[in-house]
């Protein structure tokens, strides 16, 4: 601490021997007959030192302050940079949006060309059940849109399931994979009925049972096509189900079990096509058990 105070009253007494010096050549600088030439010469050596540590110093506070000012100018450019990368991801974001809306949309329209022999109008799903699966869930199309029970409902791909209630501007549909539903189908490739039955435990799985299918000469393979059949009382006919994917012979021999990988996608359902024809009014004389 002491050598401290030491070294300040040293600066202290230079700071003011030079103060002296100064004011003593100013005054000899007015007396016409003393010669500044030889005092101006020895001080160049002692204040040109001085002279040049302050403008070093005034160059170093003048590019601490620059530096600072670019440090701020760059801490701007840079928040605004930062608001332009949030506003185009935002933008970003919405295309991609924008461009799935329209591609399942071009699903549909696809769909809709596929069975252009019925007449269908296009809902959205507005509800839906507890669970990763669309097994049961509201559309925003009822009886003021013409939609009533047992109407057939089809998303990409395929058939989805029936209209099981309506409200005004509301409707339920149950789907095929929903544990309660049964649908008479046809695998095309042998003309043979079989049974689909709904098992969400399965779903898990990626798939959905066929049962009670009769297929004596081994045919049916694994890819093969599913699609509603001729005997169902509700469903109308030759809407895609789905494929086979595994299949085994009952324990009586005479019937086969086996699997259906669904066309629908059951986790991802947004918009759907509901026929708005019934299957008593496209062919009254074909009936089946209920599904």
């Amino acid at each position: 601490m002491k050598k401290k105070s030491h070294y300040k009253m040293k600066t202290k007494h230079l700071i003011t021997m030079m103060t002296i010096l100064c004011l003593g050549l100013i005054v000899l600088s007015l007396s016409s007959n003393f010669s500044f030439a030889p005092v101006r010469n020895a001080l160049g050596y002692v204040i040109i030192p001085f002279q040049n540590g302050i403008n070093q110093v005034g160059d170093w506070m003048t590019e601490q302050k620059n530096g600072f000012q670019s440090m701020k100018k760059l801490a701007k450019e840079n928040e605004k940079l930062k608001d332009q990368v949030d506003e185009l991801t935002a933008k970003n974001n919405n295309l991609s949006q924008q461009q799935e809306e329209v591609e399942r949309l071009r699903a549909l329209y696809e769909l809709d060309q596929e069975y252009s022999e019925y007449e269908k109008i296009g809902a959205q799903v507005i509800g839906k059940d507890s669970g990763n699966w669309y097994d049961t869930f509201i559309i925003n199309r009822g009886t003021e849109d013409g939609v009533e029970a047992d109407m057939n409902v089809m998303a990409d791909g395929g058939l989805v399931g029936i209209v099981t209630n309506t409200g005004k501007d509301w409707a339920t549909v149950r789907s095929i994979i929903d544990d309660s539903s049964n649908v008479s189908a046809s695998v095309t490739s042998i003309s043979q009925n079989c049974i689909v039955t709904g098992d969400l435990q399965m779903m898990d799985e990626g798939k959905i049972r066929f049962i009670q299918l009769t297929d004596k000469e081994n045919q049916v393979q694994e890819g093969d096509k599913v699609v509603t059949s001729s005997v169902s009382s509700k469903f109308l006919k030759g809407i895609l189900i789905g494929y086979v994917s595994e299949v085994e012979d009952d324990a009586n021999n005479l019937t086969k079990t086996g699997t259906i990988i669904p066309a629908v996608d059951f986790e991802n359902i947004q918009e759907v096509l509901v026929i708005k024809q019934l299957k008593q009014q496209a062919d009254p004389s074909e009936e089946g058990e209920e599904e």
